[in-house]
């Protein structure tokens, strides 16, 4: 069932897949403000974060090195709090642009 003025999704499209992901956002160096660790992040809504660290990066962030001294593998670490402070104060002072839908 539809709402009122909703427009149905064409069979053939869930066939194939879905619609395409058209959305682009560009990647911006975030810098930890506890740790100064830099990743590599993208916003593509305000709900979806895309952060891309490198080796340097995670062998840097305070955050990995004390949960991996805890004898957690920073791989399995899911994200770090202060690098997500640091991204979302980046996105308030317009060093972060959330991607248009």
């Amino acid at each position: 069932m539809t709402s009122p003025g909703a427009q149905p999704v064409p069979p053939s499209r869930h066939r194939q897949g879905g619609w395409p992901d058209e959305r682009r956002a560009s990647y911006r160096q975030v810098k930890c403000d506890r740790c100064g660790a830099t990743a590599q992040v993208a916003k593509f809504s305000v709900q979806h974060t895309s952060v891309q660290w490198t080796m340097a990066s995670v062998l840097a962030c305070a955050e990995f090195r004390a949960r991996a001294a805890d004898g957690e593998r920073s791989a399995l670490v899911d994200t770090c709090a202060s690098m997500r402070d640091s991204i979302e104060a980046a996105v308030a002072h317009g060093h972060l642009e959330v991607s248009p839908p």
